[in-house]
């Protein structure tokens, strides 16, 4: 048998013969008789096997060189997170706007108190890092984000597909819809936000808001007015320049029950969906994956349901922020 040649499978010794040799009948059953094969062999077929062997290895190297880039890849990404970040610094720092009742706001000492602000303290503390908080502008507070003025958004931010182009969100940890607080000499009249779609109504809400949104979608025959903070937009209905205010349900619960009594009306049903978040910067799943986790752990320890209880459901804090 010639050296380098594998035998053909099976019993009989096996004669190679290059190419598609034909034998005569003679020949053949003389080769029968003594157990030799004459089935033809290419010595094409051993050099493609010899092939197919070289390259499946070089795929197997690059498989295994890819795996290791992608593994390095991964560390690097985690390295990279602003989770890590936090932790070397040792400070969470919260990016928010100061005004938005009951998630963030002044109190009489001047420290900022609310819904977001006790939310955001619970991670630094799960963190062990120190709490900072940053009150930002609120139009241009997703750029702050981008631009690492601080490492997360906790102010009542409604996740909407065109912030989600520019950040991130975590699974929202609260759900709310806009709702309207109407002056008192239409009480009756107007018992619908489609009762509002028509010029003769001035509708006011905040600038740059998901408020602002709901009233050029919904009701964009409304004559709009619109305003730096959610405040002086709605007291423009109080005092008798606005009809209507539009704006998220847990501000105007507390705004009604706060200035309220007498002058306005509270249509409390949402007529729209919309869930908050938190807000990162992108392509950090790391921080993305703990904030989820830490928000379903809280929300299944009891914590959560403390600072709802404190914030959404009660109004005893309201005479500490006056």
């Amino acid at each position: 048998m010639s050296a380098g040649v594998p035998p053909h499978p099976g019993n009989r010794a096996y004669v190679p013969v290059i190419g598609l040799v034909r034998f005569s009948a003679d020949v053949r059953k003389k080769a029968i008789s003594i157990g030799v094969s004459m089935h033809p062999y290419k010595e094409e077929d051993y050099f493609m096997k010899r092939t197919l062997s070289v390259l499946l290895s070089l795929v197997a190297a690059a498989l295994l060189f890819t795996g290791s880039n992608t593994f390095a890849a991964s560390i690097d990404l985690a390295e990279q997170s602003t989770l890590e970040k936090i932790i070397k610094s040792g400070e969470l720092r919260v990016g928010f706007e100061a005004g938005y009742m009951p998630f963030e706001m002044t109190d009489q000492k001047g420290n900022f108190v609310g819904f977001d602000i006790d939310m955001a303290k619970e991670m630094a503390k799960a963190m062990g890092v120190k709490f900072v908080p940053v009150n930002t502008a609120w139009d241009g507070i997703i750029p702050s984000l981008i631009t690492n003025k601080f490492d997360i958004i906790a102010s009542g931010m409604t996740v909407t597909q065109e912030r989600n182009l520019k950040v991130n969100f975590a699974d929202p940890y609260i759900i709310v819809g806009q709702t309207i607080l109407l002056n008192k000499k239409y009480e009756g009249e107007v018992t619908s936000y489609k009762d509002l779609n028509d010029p003769k109504y001035t509708v006011t809400s905040k600038l740059g808001t998901t408020g602002e949104q709901a009233v050029q979608r919904k009701i964009p025959k409304a004559t709009y007015k619109s305003f730096e903070t959610e405040t002086e937009a709605a007291l423009e209905v109080v005092n008798g320049k606005a009809d209507a205010f539009v704006y998220d349900l847990p501000y105007c619960v507390v705004f009604m029950a706060n200035q309220g009594g007498g002058k306005l009306v509270f249509l409390d049903e949402p007529f729209t969906f919309e869930p908050l978040a938190w807000a990162t910067n992108k392509g950090d799943p790391d921080f993305l994956n703990w904030l989820n986790n830490f928000l379903r752990q809280v929300k299944n320890d009891g914590r959560y349901e403390k600072i709802y209880k404190k914030w959404i459901q009660s109004t005893d804090w309201i005479k500490n922020v006056q």
